[in-house]
């Protein structure tokens, strides 16, 4: 990959405003940061799915009635853009997830470094890389799910959209639902562009009611695909037991 983009790519993570992210994050669940990634380095990542190394595990989704399309996730070492996101955003998100933890009440805390988060899924013998790349074609999505792997997880993760939404496909819009307890769900329906970097919660957010903050659950999926392909890079921060 070229090393103009990944410096690129650095610089922009940089030059973020990371406290109004924060401020979505904490409004929200999630945050949209536009046009984080170029083109040449969506494309770039694209075409690196049908090369032969490079990822240690493919999943095809109707198999296991996940959806209808394909991911592929990457092994260690990761690719530079890839390493170089996990590193430049996890510090960003530490304190908002440890914020959440606080107004919850719950006794998690997370590490300022994401070295030393992956050291703690390691005690929990979770060993595996979860960045993944996914391929929709025309009729695919993605049923409503959490990604967890283990017994450690990072509350917050995010998707970069690597193609573009109109011309390289329609339909498959990114969908968050929220469940309120003793109440409906809310569905949260988003069309990033190509490049978009999307931050949103793994598992649960929260939200204050009238007698403080309660954990609403939170799932994310893809509505299907009416035409072209659609490709995205999810990247999460713990790793997965397999």
């Amino acid at each position: 990959m070229v090393t103009a983009e990944i410096t690129t790519l650095r610089t922009a993570l940089m030059n973020t405003d990371w406290p109004a992210v924060a401020r979505q994050l904490h409004e929200k669940g999630y945050a949209s940061l536009p046009h984080l990634l170029s083109d040449a380095l969506c494309e770039s990542l694209k075409q690196g799915y049908a090369a032969p190394h490079g990822y240690r595990k493919t999943v095809v989704m109707e198999r296991h009635r996940f959806g209808l399309g394909e991911y592929k996730y990457f092994h260690y070492p990761l690719p530079a853009a890839l390493q170089t996101v996990r590193e430049e955003v996890y510090p960003h998100l530490v304190p908002v997830a440890n914020a959440w933890m606080e107004v919850l009440h719950l006794p998690d805390r997370f590490p300022a470094s994401l070295d030393a988060l992956l050291e703690q899924c390691r005690a929990h013998d979770q060993h595996k890389a979860t960045p993944l790349i996914l391929k929709y074609g025309a009729g695919g999505f993605n049923t409503l799910h959490q990604d967890l792997y283990g017994e450690v997880y990072f509350p917050l993760q995010l998707v970069f959209f690597l193609s573009a939404a109109g011309s390289d496909y329609t339909g498959g819009e990114f969908v968050l639902t929220q469940q309120t307890p003793r109440a409906q769900s809310k569905a949260i329906v988003l069309t990033p562009d190509k490049g978009d970097m999307l931050i949103f919660t793994t598992n649960f957010r929260p939200v204050k009611g009238s007698k403080g903050y309660y954990r609403a659950s939170m799932r994310h999926g893809v509505s299907e695909v009416h035409r072209g392909e659609r490709y995205t890079l999810g990247v999460i921060f713990h790793d997965a037991v397999s």
